[in-house]
């Protein structure tokens, strides 16, 4: 298949690429995928669990010969955090397989043309959007998030950061002619003339290493922006959450065959118990990219020893809020609220330690010293998970045992004192569900440490000396810790500036004064960029012109005009 070669895709899919690329460009509100269940039919919701259902127990081999992992081998067992095991086995290749095939299959796509490899992308993507409810459960059941999140992060929302990806990748392959004319004047003589072509070489192998908490939202973006660029991509899911990746890379094998493709361009990669299967692959000489979404000590490693790939990684951080003064307190303190209890702050971008001056804020509803702060926070976190039913659906279930430890030292008072006690939510649907509030803990900048990274419902209330105390230690929090998101409540156009400059120097994204439907922890594609690549949390950001230019580059053939 050559560049020129027309293809059905194009057709379906070129207005959907083109109006992605200008929304790159405007930044305002678009999305192809609609984010609410009954989009999808009025029966949507009742197919999609049908589908799932019928998912539970079933075998899912990428290709013939694939050998068998699942509950028989230990492996690929999954167990729901809201208590029922999956029992879904899937194929397994070893490193030497799913590398050789990889290789084999990258020649064809890579001469295919970048216009080309974006509509099969596109096509991958509509094929999933089209299946988001079952999705949506496959993403609730591994991950532990409740439904309705599930549903809009793992998969139109996910689906908007891997098309985003593809809109930008494309862009970038293409900002060069395929072919120009050159012409130097010689004066008196005749001008020199050459004809110069500019051909996209991908990069070689893709890895993504998937992680528990966001496997498709966290997935897409690097998948589809080597798979764009094009590189073949072996897709390494994390071991509690398979099935929306193992899903996608089902979808994505079956398109790529019809388009005239080679099916192993996306190969699934689950690992046996104890394998430790992401560092072999990773430090193959075959591998030239990883994506990678998980714990600070991993992507280290990944950054330290993966020499011969360029490597994106997505760590922790700690996330900080200023609170200096606000014009509607009550909606801070519920905004607030909200952002902290989202999935359980089992997310990169929850907020965590909250400054707020010792000497109190100024607010609406006149000046509130730091413990009416504190207690009002708490208030405002009762007021929205004081019914269990409610709570749930907010909350979601606590993903793994670590997240629970870190709630028990907690409550415990092992980080400070307690402002606001966790506690268990029962959940009639989900009773084996472990659900647990989030913790409030207060300490002082001035005798205590500043807490690092605590994955989880677990938030503290810092006082500091003043607003520029305050932005100080937001600097450097930032500087030393990373940070994937921060915030800051003031009416102060001086503090606004100075928290500012804080937060541009330091390298992080900054919310100021959420009151309403927006919270720090959410960021949509084509409008916002997710992390930065600027600060120790990310090297990388979703999705800037960095994140995808890396994965191809332009040699350069010229040769005289005849």
């Amino acid at each position: 298949m050559t560049a020129t070669t027309a293809h059905p895709l194009i057709d379906r899919h070129q207005e959907t690429l083109e109006r992605a690329v200008s929304a790159l460009a405007a930044r305002d509100y678009w999305s192809p995928y609609p984010e609410f269940p009954k989009a999808y039919g009025e029966d949507a919701l009742a197919v999609g669990a049908a589908a799932f259902a019928a998912l539970k127990g079933t075998t899912r081999l990428a290709a013939e010969g694939d050998t068998l992992v699942g509950p028989d081998a230990e492996a690929g067992g999954e167990v729901s955090p809201f208590g029922e095991a999956l029992n879904i086995a899937y194929g397994y290749r070893s490193a030497d397989a799913l590398l050789a095939a990889a290789s084999a299959a990258q020649p064809a796509w890579a001469q295919a043309s970048p216009l080309l490899r974006a509509a099969v992308c596109a096509e991958i993507l509509a094929r999933i959007n089209a299946r988001s409810v079952e999705f949506g459960f496959a993403v609730q059941h591994t991950t532990g998030q409740a439904f309705g999140m599930a549903f809009q992060a793992g998969g139109p929302h996910a689906q908007d950061r891997g098309l985003e990806a593809v809109a930008c990748a494309y862009a970038e392959q293409t900002r060069l002619p395929a072919k120009a004319n050159w012409t130097k004047p010689q004066g008196k003589r005749e001008p020199l003339t050459m004809e110069k072509e500019f051909i996209v070489r991908p990069r070689g192998v893709a890895l993504l290493i998937g992680c528990n908490t966001f496997p498709t939202w966290n997935g897409y973006p690097g998948l589809f922006a080597s798979l764009a660029a094009g590189n073949p991509v072996v897709v390494k899911p994390h071991p509690r959450a398979v099935l929306p990746l193992a899903l996608t890379v089902e979808i994505a094998r079956d398109v790529v065959t019809e388009a005239g493709f080679d099916a192993d361009l996306v190969q699934l990669a689950p690992e046996q118990p104890g394998e430790g299967l992401a560092k072999t692959l990773a430090t193959r000489r075959e591998v030239a990219l990883i994506d990678y979404t998980g714990s600070t000590a991993f992507g280290d490693w990944l950054e330290e020893n993966a020499r011969q790939a360029l490597v994106y990684t997505e760590k922790a951080g700690v996330n900080t809020v200023l609170i200096e003064s606000t014009d509607d307190y009550a909606n801070a303190l519920a905004n607030l609220a909200f952002s902290l209890s989202l999935y359980s702050g089992q997310m990169c971008t929850t907020p965590q330690n909250l400054l707020i001056p010792r000497g109190g804020i100024a607010t609406d509803q006149g000046s509130k010293t730091f413990a009416e702060v504190v207690a009002d926070l708490a208030d405002a976190l009762g007021k929205l998970l004081g019914d269990d039913a409610r709570a749930a659906q907010l909350l979601g279930a606590i993903v793994n045992p670590g997240v629970l430890q870190r709630i028990e030292r907690a409550e415990k008072g092992e980080y400070g004192a307690l402002a606001l006690a966790p506690r268990a939510v029962a959940s009639t649907e989900f009773p084996e569900a472990v659900i647990r509030t989030p913790a409030l803990v207060t300490l002082d900048a001035a005798v205590d440490a500043l807490p690092g990274e605590c994955f989880g419902p677990v938030a503290f209330a810092i006082a500091v000396d003043s607003a520029a105390h305050g932005v100080e230690l937001l600097r450097e929090t930032v500087r030393e810790r990373g940070a994937m998101t921060a915030a800051a409540y003031t009416t102060s156009p001086e503090v606004e500036c100075a928290v500012v400059g804080a937060a541009v120097d330091a390298g992080v994204s900054l919310s100021l004064n959420l009151t309403g439907q927006v919270y720090v922890n959410q960021t949509a594609a084509f409008s916002d960029l997710h992390g930065t690549g600027a600060n120790p949390a990310a090297n990388a950001a979703y999705c800037d012109a960095a994140f995808v230019a890396g994965r191809f580059r332009v040699m350069e053939v010229r040769r005289h005009n005849s």
